[in-house]
């Protein structure tokens, strides 16, 4: 079997998809994660892409600022807030397309997301246990998530999310509060959830970085093991040619192949 050994001793990584929040871009994001990347840098490489919807400016009369980008919007003036439910998904599709893609070109393993970009992650782990998209992530990673109020989205929780999963959010989040991280935490059959004292941010305290090695070191374990058994199967298997029909011998006039009753 493959290993992984504490030093990253494999030559191989995962390949993870980053989404950002409400009002960040890929390159914010990969910012905000400095210390976080370079805890795991020998197990992962993130792959980052900004979502294809401009937000709304934070004042009115102000001009949208193209940096600041937005996965979907859920309320009528085309504006998102993790709190509100039973609206709309304006933009949803084209950011899934754009994922998707991306996910395709880029030959990722697992998915990461920090608030809107978290809520993304398990509605796309959802998608995939129901077969809906071609994306198949093999483990997710939450950070600052809740689960999505649109109303297309609302049927989306019914089963549990069986991909290994890591949900990470604040005691004192007040964006996102923990009572909606542990929402999302409940739609994933095994979660495993890491929390910090501070609010709507990811952490990257020196005490977490055992943690998030484990669970990613632990993920390329598992992707190696299986793709060594992949290799394996597909070298021992060897093509069976089907028998040759046999053709029905007629049998005499009188005769019987069987005892009557």
């Amino acid at each position: 079997m493959s290993k992984v050994s504490s030093g990253g001793g494999s030559e191989e990584k995962l390949k993870v998809l980053a989404l950002h929040g409400y009002r960040q871009n890929a390159d914010t994001f990969k910012a905000k994660l400095g210390s976080f990347r370079k805890f795991v840098h020998k197990y992962v490489e993130f792959v980052f892409v900004s979502a294809p919807h401009t937000a709304a400016p934070l004042e009115a009369g102000n001009d949208p600022d193209p940096n600041q980008r937005s996965w979907w919007f859920n309320k009528e003036d085309r504006t998102f807030k993790g709190t509100n439910q039973g609206g709309p998904a304006y933009g949803f599709d084209e950011s899934l397309k754009l994922v998707e893609k991306t996910w395709q070109a880029e030959g990722c393993h697992g998915l990461l997301g920090f608030s809107q970009g978290a809520c993304f992650v398990g509605l796309l782990c959802d998608l995939s246990a129901r077969g809906m998209t071609t994306m198949k992530p093999q483990f997710a990673v939450l950070a600052s998530g809740f689960r999505s109020g649109s109303l297309v989205h609302l049927n989306y929780y019914e089963s549990k999310i069986q991909v290994p999963s890591l949900h990470i959010f604040g005691e004192t989040d007040e964006i996102i509060t923990k009572d909606m991280s542990e929402s999302l935490a409940e739609t994933f059959l095994d979660p495993e959830i890491v929390t910090h004292p501070g609010g709507h941010y990811f952490p990257a305290q020196a005490s977490l970085k055992d943690t998030y090695v484990e669970f990613f070191r632990d993920q390329l374990q598992q992707h190696l093991e299986a793709k060594e058994l992949q290799n394996a199967t597909e070298e021992n298997s060897f093509h069976v040619e089907e028998p040759a029909e046999i053709e029905a011998v007629p049998v005499p006039d009188g005769g019987s192949d069987s005892d009557s009753d």
